[in-house]
């Protein structure tokens, strides 16, 4: 029964380690950009905290840390006469860690691909599709979006471990955002779901099942000009109760996070964003702070 609680408590760290879930921090996801041009970024995070338990777990003093490698690709498209947008994640990452579990100190050291993500997304309001020329002229008032994000069960993942980087599940997130600009200051507000799959090969041979998790996002940027952008934002997540063949955890997530991040271009087809993001309150799960850089690389669309 110990492992069916000490888990699921896992499983939200890991999902929040990565980028593009539960817990992660993104701004400007609602944008307008020119129709045609190709995306590809390299990045790496840094992941470092522990894990908020209820008293009943039998999981004590977590100490975790993932260094992970991000590979994506995303293009923008013309949508029936919309802006939109494709792109696919894929990480891969190295964590170690110990925690008390049921009164025994317990190591885990394991590398490799964290499970990819798949998100297509359109603006229904406020970013039409433009070329590059024509988007010189654009100007952002309100945009009104929605996007679907998908996480495929590939990547690394043992069942007779206590701690895995793939979830051996799949995850679909709907996603809906609002985007108004004011000048050089834009807020923009994201409500999401993720809705999860059945394990159905759980440690020990066991089920596991999870209550949808809800998410909602905050974000103020600041555009300096010259593709100088920063951005304060805070995070909510709720739900995710999980349950381990027909036993209910008492591990219903209620957490917020803060972050920042800076975006400098290096030239016209190069830029660098830095971000940072830390645990506000945590009822069960990503007690961590985290630390990235990404490099992006466009072309395409007539730049």
């Amino acid at each position: 029964m110990a492992c069916s609680e000490t888990l699921p408590v896992l499983i939200a760290f890991l999902f929040a380690a990565t980028p593009a879930a539960a817990g992660e921090i993104e701004p400007r996801s609602y944008v307008n950009t020119p129709v045609g041009v190709n995306f590809l970024l390299a990045g790496y995070v840094y992941t470092d905290g522990g894990l908020a338990t209820t008293g009943s777990s039998p999981l004590k003093d977590a100490e975790l840390t993932m260094h992970t490698g991000i590979l994506a690709y995303a293009r923008s498209l013309d949508v029936w006469g919309k802006s939109g947008k494709i792109d696919v994640i894929v990480p891969y990452s190295d964590l170690s860690g110990n925690a008390m579990v049921a009164g025994q100190r317990r190591e885990r050291n394991v590398s490799g691909f964290n499970d990819p993500r798949f998100r297509f997304s359109v603006n229904f309001l406020g970013a039409p599709a433009l070329s590059l020329e024509e988007f010189a002229s654009y100007q952002q008032d309100l945009i009104i979006g929605a996007s679907v994000q998908v996480s495929a069960p590939l990547g690394q993942y043992d069942k007779e471990r206590l701690v895995n980087l793939g979830n051996n599940r799949w995850y679909v997130k709907p996603d809906i955002g609002i985007s108004k600009a004011w000048g050089d200051v834009t807020l923009e507000l994201s409500g999401g779901v993720f809705f999860f799959t059945d394990n159905d090969d759980f440690f020990g041979g066991k089920k596991l099942e999870q209550d949808p998790v809800y998410t909602a996002q905050l974000h103020a940027t600041y555009n300096f000009g010259k593709g100088i952008w920063a951005a304060v934002s805070g995070t909510y997540d709720h739900g995710g109760r999980t349950t381990v063949d027909s036993v209910e955890n008492n591990d219903l997530q209620n957490n917020w996070r803060m972050g920042a991040t800076l975006a400098l271009p290096v030239n016209r087809n190069n830029s660098l964003k830095m971000y940072a993001s830390t645990s506000i309150h945590t009822r069960v799960g990503n007690d961590y702070d985290l630390y990235g850089v990404v490099w992006q690389y466009r072309w395409g669309g007539g730049l």
